[in-house]
């Protein structure tokens, strides 16, 4: 597990955001940073190919290691910067490194980077798009506290929202709380079971014949 890093306080004279951290800001958020949420949800999202996969991997795939390693703690040095370091450790491993165990290395710091960032308040200065990117750590935590972390804040970001984006909190609301109820139900996630070298329970087995694998 990599060891938990503290978040660096945003103040005005904080650096500036790192080229990479915006190059991967621009690829994954698309317009959504101008605009608070894409005005076309990219492929990359949920509806990732092969090649959409190796893209990221050419342009992304060492600051995704450096990350996972624990470098870049300086990107947290800004709100946006904190945002860039969330989706090396929590989003791009899952496409990276598809149905490997690699795919969750990142997820330990990701959430705690995600719950400092929460704590000091260092969400709420981003457009919506990144908020909903710092509560996807909690969606992908094996913790039943951190999963209640999850339903909370995207009840919270519902609540605050314009109604233009109900619809769409409502999803990822929906979303949050069925991860959560196999969390209730299992303690982790039995998808990832295989790859991490878990057996899994007989109910987990049956689970698994039509259980959803979430791109795993």
């Amino acid at each position: 597990m990599t060891p938990s890093m503290p978040l660096m306080p945003f103040m005005p004279s904080a650096p500036t955001l790192p080229p990479d951290a915006r190059a991967l800001l621009d690829t994954w958020c698309a317009d959504g940073l101008a605009i608070g949420w894409p005005s076309q949800i990219p492929d990359h999202w949920f509806n990732a190919t092969p090649e959409h996969d190796a893209e990221l991997r050419a342009r992304f795939g060492a600051l995704v290691d450096e990350a996972i390693a624990g470098g870049l703690g300086d990107w947290t040095a800004t709100p946006l910067g904190t945002l860039a370091l969330v989706l090396l450790l929590d989003q791009l491993p899952r496409n990276l490194y598809r149905r490997q165990a690699r795919a969750f290395a990142g997820d330990a710091r990701a959430q705690q980077v995600a719950a400092a960032a929460q704590d000091a308040r260092v969400d709420e200065v981003l457009p919506l798009v990144g908020r909903v990117f710092l509560c996807m750590p909690f969606t992908h935590a094996e913790s039943l506290p951190l999963q209640d972390r999850c339903v909370a804040s995207f009840e919270r970001l519902r609540a605050q929202a314009a109604p233009e984006h109900h619809a769409t909190l409502d999803d990822h609301l929906r979303y949050a709380r069925l991860h959560r109820d196999i969390v209730v139900r299992f303690g982790r996630f039995p998808h990832r079971n295989a790859v991490l070298g878990r057996e899994s329970t007989p109910e987990e087995i049956e689970f698994l014949k039509d259980g959803p694998r979430f791109g795993q």
